[in-house]
C-alpha cells in the first residue's frame, strides 16, 4: 500500500480521528485515535493511527505506563520527533493533573434562598445593572452560570436566543432568571414581567422550565416565583 493509500487525508471523513471527533464526539475515539490526533501526523510508512498504535502497544496499551515514557523513549519510534514527544507527555501531564483535582461541587438549588446565595456576591454589590441565567439538571444542580447582558443603572438588554442556545448546549431541563437592581428598588418593572413572560414562552417550546427569576439587591431580593408571578 502506498503512502498516499495509508495517509489519513485520503480516508472516509467520518474515519478521520479529528472529523470523527467533530461530527461524532470524542468518545467514540479509540485510544490510538487519540493519540494520533495529539501526534497530528504519522511517517511516510505509516499513518498517524498505526503509529500510535504501535506506541501504545509498547505500553501494553495502558496509558499510565505510557506516561512513564520520556522524550527520549518515544523518539526511539520512527515518526516521532521532538516536538511530537513532547506533545504526547504534555497531553498525559494535563490528564495525570485534571485526575488529581476535586470535581468542583454544583450547588443544588431548592428555594430562592439558594439562589440568592449564589449570585448576591457576584451582582449584589455591583452599580451597574446585569443579567445572569442559572441552567440546571433534572435534579436541580447548577450546571453553568452565564452572564448574559450588562448595562447601566436602570437597565440591560436581553437577548432570549443567547439564553436559549446555552440552555440547549449544557442539556438544561431548567433555568433561573436572575439581575440586579442597583438603585436597592427591588420592585419588578414592567420590563422584567414582559420579559419573564417571553423567555417563559420560548423555553416551554423546548421542554426547558423557568424557575425563578430574582431581582437581587445588597442585602435582599425578590422572587418572582415566591410571589406567584409566574
Amino acid at each position: 500500500m502506498s503512502y498516499q493509500q495509508k495517509s489519513i487525508k485520503n480516508w472516509a471523513e467520518d474515519d478521520r480521528p479529528r472529523e470523527k471527533l467533530v461530527i461524532k464526539g470524542q468518545r467514540v475515539l479509540s485510544d490510538s485515535e487519540l493519540l494520533a490526533i495529539i501526534m497530528g501526523s504519522g511517517s511516510r510508512e505509516e499513518s498517524a493511527v498505526e503509529l500510535a498504535k504501535r506506541i501504545l502497544a509498547s505500553a501494553d496499551n495502558n496509558w499510565n505506563n505510557l506516561s512513564r515514557f520520556t522524550v527520549k523513549d518515544l523518539c526511539k519510534f520512527k515518526g516521532v520527533g521532538e516536538a511530537k514527544a513532547v506533545s504526547i507527555i504534555t497531553a498525559l501531564e494535563i490528564g495525570r493533573r485534571k485526575a488529581a483535582q476535586e470535581i468542583p461541587e454544583k450547588p443544588k438549588i431548592k428555594n430562592s434562598k439558594d439562589i440568592f446565595a449564589v449570585m448576591q456576591g457576584l451582582i449584589g454589590d455591583l452599580n451597574v445593572e446585569e443579567f445572569w441565567v442559572l441552567y440546571l439538571n433534572q435534579a436541580n444542580f447548577v450546571i453553568r452560570k452565564e452572564q448574559i447582558s450588562k448595562g447601566g443603572i436602570s437597565y440591560t438588554s436581553v437577548d432570549i436566543r443567547i439564553i436559549l442556545k446555552t440552555a440547549l448546549e449544557e442539556y438544561a431541563t431548567g433555568i433561573i432568571l436572575v439581575h440586579n437592581h442597583p438603585s436597592g428598588n427591588l420592585n419588578p418593572s414592567k420590563s422584567d414581567y414582559h420579559l419573564t413572560q417571553k423567555v417563559r414562552e420560548a423555553a416551554c417550546m423546548l421542554d426547558i422550565v423557568v424557575l425563578d427569576h430574582l431581582i437581587i439587591a445588597q442585602k435582599a431580593y425578590f422572587s418572582f416565583s415566591d410571589e406567584g408571578k409566574l
